[in-house]
């Protein structure tokens, strides 16, 4: 399948901004299974200087120096990702979740930085007893690590109820617990919490999601959001992604853009200004296949 992707992202000030300086992770990765075929942002007013570089997860990103005067700020990133059908796994030919250590660990052998940095709590993901105890059901003894991580997606995906009025960016994942309601951002944290809450490498992802209207109904444009899910690691596959929102395996039609230890890490925009005072900002983006066979549709959530 092929996405043409537009993430366009306006933010409106109440007085002058006289400089700003702004870090942007909005360009797709090439992983895997994805290939990117083309990548553009564009930036009114225009950056006097921009950076664009690779950050410690190997996600690209860009730094952007605006030292013109601005009410307003638009950036729109266009993108065209192939994406290809992920192999088929075998869930339960996975090492037990409670003999990782032994893999990730064992003498004599070179430990991956790269794995084991994801085990660790983040700012965003601290886990609490309430947390550990409610992903405990799911990961009995020796039970295979993406098995278990699958049957605690779905656990999520049915008592967690999507409500993008629950929480702000600024909700502690022990309350999304607690109420268990939230957005993609939320859920993904809460599964992270989770997994690291058993010494289990996982990794917060974000990016796109093709979704589908309602038989009969247009797509409408600028009605796609960008969207986080969660990559749990095992031996035998590597970094296996899943959706906590939705209840699945990941497949074809999400687009990855970037992976950290939590949003912080691969937040699309953030930045320091030289005034601006309050300030409002909307978000559009729309995610259209041209080319390739339509899959099942998928919840939009």
């Amino acid at each position: 399948m092929i996405f043409d992707i537009t993430h366009k992202t306006h933010y409106r000030y109440r007085s002058m901004v006289v400089q700003s300086l702004h870090l942007v992770h909005m360009t797709p990765r090439t992983l895997p299974g994805q290939i990117v075929r083309h990548h553009e942002l564009t930036v009114e007013p225009e950056p006097a200087s921009r950076q664009d570089g690779i950050d410690t997860f190997g996600n690209i990103d860009i730094i952007l120096d605006i030292e013109s005067q601005h009410k307003e700020l638009v950036l729109t990133a266009r993108s065209t990702v192939e994406k290809l059908a992920p192999p088929p796994l075998n869930l339960l030919g996975t090492t037990p979740w409670d003999q990782l250590d032994e893999k990730l660990l064992a003498a004599g052998h070179e430990r991956d930085v790269h794995v084991l940095m994801f085990r660790c709590a983040s700012r965003l993901t601290v886990p609490t007893l309430e947390i550990a105890e409610y992903a405990r059901p799911s990961f009995a003894r020796g039970r295979p690590v993406l098995d278990a991580a699958m049957d605690f997606t779905m656990r999520m995906y049915r008592e967690f109820t999507f409500d993008p009025h629950a929480t702000d960016v600024s909700t502690p994942v022990a309350q999304v617990f607690r109420t268990k309601r939230g957005v993609c951002q939320d859920f993904a944290h809460a599964a992270l919490a989770c997994f690291r809450a058993l010494r289990i490498p996982a990794r917060y992802v974000s990016g796109y999601l093709h979704t589908r209207p309602p038989p009969g109904r247009p797509k409408l444009q600028g009605a796609d959001a960008s969207h986080a899910w969660v990559s749990v690691w095992s031996p035998e596959y590597g970094w296996v992604d899943l959706d906590p929102t939705n209840g699945m395996i990941v497949r074809d039609e999400h687009v990855t853009v970037a992976y950290g230890r939590d949003y912080d890490d691969v937040s699309p925009i953030s930045g320091v200004l030289r005034g601006g005072g309050e300030h409002s900002v909307s978000v559009g983006v729309d995610v259209n296949m041209v080319a390739g066979a339509p899959a099942d549709a998928l919840s939009g959530r």
